[in-house]
C-alpha cells in the first residue's frame, strides 16, 4: 500500500534525511520518499500503517508532525531539489581538494628532496581528515544519505555511522605514518567497495545526493564522485606497490 502525507517541521536537507530514517524504522514501512515541497512524503508499506505510529516515530526525533495528504498533485521526488551538475555546483568540493593538494605540496617546501610518495601520503591524510570532519557535523543525516547508494551501508546501516570514524582514523594513520601497509590496504578495500555503489547509481541514472561532504553541501552524485573514489583507491594501490 502507498500513501502521501504532509509533514511539518522540516526546514533543510538534514531534516529530510532525519525524517526519512525515522519513518523507514516504523514496522511495516518498506520505503519513504521525502522532500521539502508538498506533499512532503510518500510512504510504501506492506499493509495499512497507522498514522499514530508514524507520528510517534517523528516525535522521537524532533518537533515534526504528519498527516495524510488531502489533495494529491503529481509527486515530485527528491531529485528536483538537487542543483544542476555544473562547475559552480561542485565549487566547494573543488576548492577543498585544491587546498588539500596545495598544503600537501607545501609540506615539503623548499622541495629540495621532494617525494611524490610522501606527497600522496600527506594528500590522503588531509583528504580523510577534512572529509570526515564534514560528515561528523551531522553524522545521522550523513548516514541516511550514504545508505541510499552504498552497497554495504544499504545492508548494514551501522556501517554508515562508522564510516566517518574510519575515515578519520585513516587520516591520522597517514598523517603520522603509522602502519602504512595496513592503512593503504584498508583504504584500497574500503574505497574500492564504496566506489561500486557510486558507479552502480550512475549507470542506473539515479538522481541522488552525494554524501562525500556530509549534508552541508547539496552536491548531486556524478562522475566527479567516481573520480574522487577511484583516485584515492589508485593512490592506495600505488603506495602499496612502492612499500612492498
Amino acid at each position: 500500500m502507498e500513501g502521501q502525507y504532509e509533514i511539518k517541521g522540516m526546514h533543510c536537507s538534514a531534516c529530510v534525511a532525519h525524517v526519512k530514517e525515522a519513518l523507514e524504522s516504523v514496522t511495516g514501512v518498506q520505503s519513504a520518499t521525502i522532500q521539502l515541497e508538498a506533499p512532503q512524503g510518500r510512504i510504501k508499506g506492506r499493509g495499512p500503517i497507522e498514522l499514530g505510529q508514524l507520528q510517534s516515530s517523528l516525535r522521537a526525533i524532533g518537533d515534526y508532525s504528519i498527516r495524510e495528504h488531502v489533495y494529491a498533485p503529481p509527486f515530485e521526488a527528491g531529485p528536483a531539489m538537487l542543483p544542476d551538475r555544473s562547475l559552480a555546483t561542485y565549487k566547494p568540493l573543488l576548492l577543498i581538494v585544491s587546498f588539500i593538494t596545495g598544503v600537501s605540496l607545501l609540506a615539503q617546501y623548499p622541495f629540495a628532496d621532494f617525494s611524490g610518495h610522501l606527497w600522496m601520503r600527506h594528500f590522503m591524510a588531509g583528504f580523510f581528515i577534512v572529509f570526515a570532519f564534514f560528515k561528523l557535523l551531522d553524522i545521522k543525516a550523513f548516514a541516511a544519505s550514504y545508505r541510499m547508494y552504498d552497497i554495504v551501508a544499504a545492508r548494514w546501516p551501522v556501517w554508515a555511522r562508522l564510516y566517518p570514524f574510519i575515515e578519520l582514523a585513516l587520516g591520522i594513520l597517514y598523517l603520522t605514518g603509522i602502519s602504512p601497509i595496513f592503512s593503504n590496504a584498508v583504504t584500497l578495500v574500503v574505497l574500492g567497495v564504496s566506489s561500486i555503489g557510486v558507479i552502480k547509481s550512475q549507470l542506473a541514472g539515479r538522481q541522488i545526493k552525494c554524501a562525500c561532504l556530509g549534508t552541508i553541501f547539496n552536491l548531486p552524485m556524478s562522475s566527479v564522485t567516481i573520480v574522487e573514489d577511484l583516485t584515492m583507491t589508485a593512490m592506495a594501490g600505488l603506495s602499496l606497490v612502492i612499500l612492498l
